[in-house]
């Protein structure tokens, strides 16, 4: 059985309760409770460290656990200070600290979303007297080095990471038990749909939804995009559009059908040798390959149409939709055991700003059908 942990916005959260504890009683807790809300559960989290900086300000420190999660912010210190203040209207204000990414796209906000705005409001509320109020700042020590080993930067959040999720249970997306789940709804929509959509992420999901596809035919995969193609076709669907991040999906254009960093990453090598096919000179290509992420080297080829009035985004990446398709029919093929027709796949790419970038030819006439 795998093991789930709990998500950063409810370590945040822990500590920031552990710090009000201390102004509110200059108690010093090994163990807080934090409602999860979703799930509508108690979580009992440790707490590493607390101290009073001074009358009106305290720290607290507690650390990552994420269970059986492939997650790279494993044991890592997540410190909650907590003011009094008098000033302004709200009762809680929450800001983020170092550590805590900024939203480009969004005025600079720190990175800290709904939930864990929810979550940390409604556990602090009730500790509050009437006429109280709080500052609580979040910090990450270690967020802004473990940013660049993340894909925040594609989605516009920078120098640092995300306090993101809708929910405080981490699930264990890369284990068999949760390859099992998306199985289990997978065949549930299979056995009510011709068509569906895979998608890897939240964004994806999303994203498809503000398109007008309908919810019921949307399937998460995760990275588990190679076993669940099998299954789609397995269970008789017609048709599975594949719609993902491109420095996601790219990768099955190489023929890796698990998509997680830690099994296996050919996106620039991927890249680079269909910028190649698709004519570009040898140094724009060197510059490609050498790119610190997908989106940079996306970024690259536009400046290139830009500045030259070329076309390399569309023909390259056209190039990367349509062989997504190909080798995903071939993967569905060399396992699959039915004489009938094997599942048709078509691709939609999109950028970090949620843009789609290209349709095969095929995902253009599934997206006709399910818009």
């Amino acid at each position: 059985m795998s093991r789930s942990g709990y998500t950063l916005p409810v370590f945040a959260c822990a500590s920031a309760v552990a710090a009000l504890h201390w102004l509110r009683d200059r108690q010093s807790l090994s163990v807080v409770s934090v409602d999860l809300i979703e799930p509508a559960q108690i979580a009992e989290i440790p707490i590493e460290q607390v101290a009073g900086l001074s009358q009106s300000m305290a720290l607290a420190i507690t650390r990552s656990e994420p269970g059986d999660n492939l997650d790279l912010t494993r044991n890592t210190p997540i410190w909650a200070m907590v003011e009094w203040r008098e000033e302004g209207e709200e009762t809680v204000i929450i800001q983020g600290g170092e550590g805590i990414g900024r939203q480009m796209n969004a005025g600079d906000k720190p990175a800290i979303y709904a939930y864990a705005h929810r979550l940390l409001q409604e556990n602090l509320q009730p500790m509050l007297e009437p006429g109280e109020k709080i500052t609580v700042t979040i910090i990450l020590p270690e967020g802004r080095s473990l940013a660049v080993r993340t894909s925040n930067a594609a989605f516009g959040v920078i120098e640092g990471l995300s306090l993101l999720g809708t929910s405080g249970i981490s699930q264990p997306l890369s284990t068999p038990d949760q390859l099992a789940a998306f199985r289990a709804e997978l065949q549930d929509k299979a056995s009510r749909f011709e068509s569906l959509v895979f998608c890897i992420g939240e964004n994806g999901l999303d994203l498809a939804r503000k398109l007008g596809i309908n919810s019921e035919q949307l399937v998460k995969t995760a990275n588990w995009l190679g076993p669940m193609l099998v299954e789609a076709d397995v269970l008789g669907v017609k048709e599975i559009l594949l719609f993902g991040y491109h420095g996601k999906l790219i990768k099955l254009a190489g023929g890796i059908f698990h998509t997680h960093h830690h099994v296996a990453d050919g996106r620039r090598e991927i890249l680079a040798a269909h910028c190649a096919l698709a004519g570009l000179k040898s140094l724009d290509i060197q510059v490609v390959f050498n790119s610190p992420t997908a989106e940079a080297a996306l970024t690259y080829l536009r400046s290139l149409d830009v500045s030259t009035g070329s076309d390399w985004v569309n023909q390259v990446y056209s190039a990367i939709a349509e062989t997504i398709d190909a080798r995903s029919q071939e993967y569905i093929q060399s396992h699959s055991n039915r004489d009938a027709k094997i599942t048709v796949c078509g691709s939609v790419l999109f950028d970090r700003d949620r843009k789609i970038i290209v349709k095969s030819q095929t995902a253009a006439l599934l997206m006709g059908k399910l818009c």
